[in-house]
């Protein structure tokens, strides 16, 4: 007997009629105040390597698509580092290390290294838990100002990734279960050997530092607007974000919330299935952040995370007006079309965690069944939409796997019909 296995949909949604009704949200008054970016960016402007990363206009897969500008923030080569992960750890880092200086004025990121104020400081080691990306910005920050670093992962942690973070300094700690035992885990072992945890999710308790994490993110995001009026462009009217505990969402919302208010752009949170625990905090329907029950089973390993940071869920519940599940072929699909764009597009290497809302804009702008959702979010052509590259191939043997071997292909009945215009 054949059993036949049903594809799971590219695109499951759930909406959040909450958001429009939102003016004035006070997480992000509280979260995200007025000039916060300005001093991330000053902040990390001190960097010696620091670099703006490229604003990426893909206008031939915009026509393709039927909207009018899409723009993609690619932050595969941040400092370096293949990821935007260090704009938070590195911004929670020196605001910790402010702190128990007791909060002098005028510190850049260069005086943190002066000898005075190491001997003030004395031996601190920073440790963090990660699938890679943020433990790598931990160990890089930390090494920069000669500090220790350590570093959990989960023992699904793929070795290029292990090896990334020991190139930048830190000791590595592999331990049995997910990414949220290894949270657990690490902070228990840092409560033990007096460890400063640089976590980008919170719990009770334990909630200043994630929030430095996501006011460092929004360096990018001040970046983007910059870059968006040197175009001669209009502020983007949706923005589509990937999430795994949510800090970046969160970061991204919160920023165009405050600067825009009411007149913010439409905001989409993108979660893989297996791990979308924002996605069922919303199903859940108390406005309570939930623990999502499955397995984390997805090559989005970035966003495998089954414990929503409870304080960007309090932005996100606010300010985010739909929520998207997807398989992992809907991330397969957006690194292919990055890494082999339409003559006239840039080029990208996007990462698993990274393409994912490329692979998710395009179902729902391709697909027929997906037209309520376009009617929802007032997907047209007059549309400008912003996402973000998260991550190049931070796994090489995986990025190989699905761009090279066409690993996790798009069932056939999902497949894009329409026929691209002449290239020339």
């Amino acid at each position: 007997m054949v059993i036949k296995m049903t594809a799971p949909e590219p695109i499951t949604w759930i909406s959040n009629p909450r958001a429009a009704t939102i003016s004035h949200s006070p997480a992000v008054a509280k979260y995200f105040p007025a000039g916060i970016s300005e001093s991330t960016r000053s902040f990390h402007t001190c960097i010696p390597s620091y670099r703006v990363t490229p604003l990426k206009s893909l206008n031939r897969l915009a026509s393709l698509l039927g909207i009018g500008s899409l723009w993609v923030k690619d932050e595969a080569d941040r400092l370096s580092l293949g990821s935007f992960k260090v704009l938070g750890g590195s911004f929670a880092i020196y605001q910790t290390i402010l702190k128990m200086l007791g909060n002098p004025e005028g510190f850049s990121f260069s005086d943190l290294s002066l000898p005075e104020v190491r001997q003030k400081l004395g031996d601190v080691t920073f440790a963090a838990a990660t699938d890679g990306n943020h433990g790598r910005g931990v160990a890089w920050s930390a090494t920069q100002l000669g500090f220790k670093s350590i570093i959990y992962v989960h023992e699904n942690t793929s070795k290029a990734r292990i090896e990334a973070i020991e190139r930048n300094g830190a000791q590595v700690v592999v331990i049995e279960g997910t990414y949220d035992d290894a949270v657990r885990q690490v902070y228990d072992d840092a409560q033990k050997n007096g460890w400063q945890v640089i976590s980008d999710t919170s719990w009770e308790g334990y909630e200043e530092i994630p929030v430095w994490v996501m006011q460092g993110y929004t360096t990018m995001f001040a970046e983007v607007q910059q870059q968006l009026v040197a175009m001669g462009q209009f502020n983007p009217t949706h923005i589509f974000m990937q999430a795994g505990v949510g800090s970046l969402a969160a970061s991204a919302f919160g920023f165009y919330a405050s600067l825009f208010g009411k007149d913010r752009p439409k905001m989409v949170v993108v979660e893989p299935d297996q791990a979308a625990c924002l996605f069922h905090s919303m199903e859940f329907g108390d406005g309570k952040p939930h623990s999502y029950p499955g397995n984390l089973d997805t090559i989005m390993a970035g966003l495998a995370c089954g414990d929503p940071n409870p304080i960007a869920w309090e932005v996100l519940y606010d300010c985010a007006d739909g929520f998207i599940k997807c398989p992992d072929y809907v991330a397969a699909k957006g690194m292919r079309v990055a890494g082999v764009p339409l003559y006239g597009d840039p080029y990208m290497i996007a990462g698993e965690s990274g393409a994912v809302t490329l692979g998710a804009l395009m179902f729902v702008l391709e697909l027929d069944r997906y037209a309520y959702i376009r009617e929802a979010l007032g997907l047209d052509e007059n549309s400008r939409v912003l996402l973000v590259n998260s991550e190049r191939n931070t796994d090489p043997d995986e990025y190989r796997r699905v761009v090279w071997d066409g690993g996790d292909q798009i069932p056939r009945q999902y497949r894009m019909h329409k026929n691209p215009f002449t290239e020339t």
